[in-house]
């Protein structure tokens, strides 16, 4: 996600004598706050070749609403939604608080940027889950569930970080930008590796083929206890660690981003996570006062939708996906 589309860059002359001349100083920061700059595309109309299942006849897919979520079914996530019911998937918001119960008729979860509460966006970030919030969606994993887990940029992962280290994933609560803490990355192709080969690249046939895609910005983290990793960044990429969203300057903690992942898949029991550390490569939005199109509508993000829907086939466990161990499964028609 790209929750600025003003970037200044602030030039500070030395006056010391022995000092270089010019210093350049890089700052970030939205003109606005992020929610009034970022809305969905309303207009943007997603492609489905075949359905890989009858019209509101595929599995449940819940998104989570109920921890101050910057992505809703009916907000930013509108398009989002939409491609998931043209391929079939009944799409719902969930209100309540992760139990035991309230996953109980849940196929896929999706969990995207939650947050503890509507405050400013800097450091401490408070935990949006309680422990026992935590337990439940482990152990639902574990007992089959399937779990998209999406963290953007700071200060997303502050907010998820539990959640994420008890699915092994480690999160850095900041931002994944080029050492001039500038937004030139976000560009996975499977030439160069940084999007890997996997059944959620390849599809079922050639037509769901994915050989590339764009992200916005986001983090970066680390898999603590192995996994799948999907987009991985290389040298170029640095990770910025501010005490504010998206304020930048010489003195801002930063380290080096190459191998870290922005994609990942993991099995868990009985489960499946996917954890993402961008979201709006998921949908399509409108940034900026100029209205920048950011997601599967901006230009380089042509294959995004078919990649979002490859994952969900994944999670899904769509037969024709992957390899079949043995005997023959039938088509899965809705859902756990």
């Amino acid at each position: 996600m790209r929750s600025s589309s003003n970037r200044r860059a602030v030039l500070i002359t030395s006056a010391a004598a022995g000092l270089a001349a010019l210093v350049a100083l890089t700052v970030l920061w939205p003109a606005a706050p992020a929610a009034a700059q970022q809305v969905a595309d309303s207009t943007f109309l997603p492609v489905v070749g075949a359905p890989a299942y009858a019209a509101g006849e595929g599995p449940l897919v819940q998104l989570d609403e109920a921890h101050h979520n910057f992505h809703t079914a009916s907000g930013r996530f509108l398009p989002f939604a939409r491609l998931l019911e043209r391929d079939g998937y009944r799409v719902e918001p969930q209100r309540e608080r992760f139990t035991r119960a309230a996953l109980a008729r849940t196929r896929v979860l999706v969990v995207s940027n939650a947050l503890a509460d509507d405050g400013d966006w800097v450091l401490p970030a408070r935990p949006a889950f309680t422990a026992d919030e935590v337990a439940a969606v482990r152990d639902w994993v574990n007992d089959g569930g399937s779990l998209l887990l999406i963290a953007d940029h700071m200060p997303f992962p502050g907010h998820a970080q539990a959640l994420a280290a008890a699915l092994g994933v480690a999160f850095q609560d900041g931002f994944a930008l080029d050492a001039d803490a500038n937004d030139r990355l976000g560009r996975f192709r499977r030439v160069n590796g940084s999007l890997a080969t996997h059944p959620v690249t390849q599809g079922r046939d050639a037509s769901e083929r994915v050989d590339s895609v764009r992200t916005f910005t986001g983090q970066a983290f680390r898999l603590l206890h192995g996994g799948t990793p999907l987009l991985v960044f290389d040298s170029t990429c640095v990770v910025w660690l501010p005490q504010e969203a998206w304020q930048f300057g010489r003195l801002t903690p930063h380290v080096p981003g190459e191998g870290m992942v922005q994609g990942a898949l993991l099995e868990l029991g009985r489960g499946r996570v996917a954890v993402f550390g961008e979201a709006a490569m998921f949908s399509a939005q409108r940034s900026g006062p100029n209205r920048n199109p950011s997601g599967m509508n901006a230009p380089g993000a042509e294959r995004n939708g078919q990649f979002v829907l490859n994952l969900m086939h994944w999670l899904t466990r769509l037969p024709g996906l992957e390899p079949e161990t043995g005997g023959t499964r039938p088509r899965p028609r809705g859902g756990r």
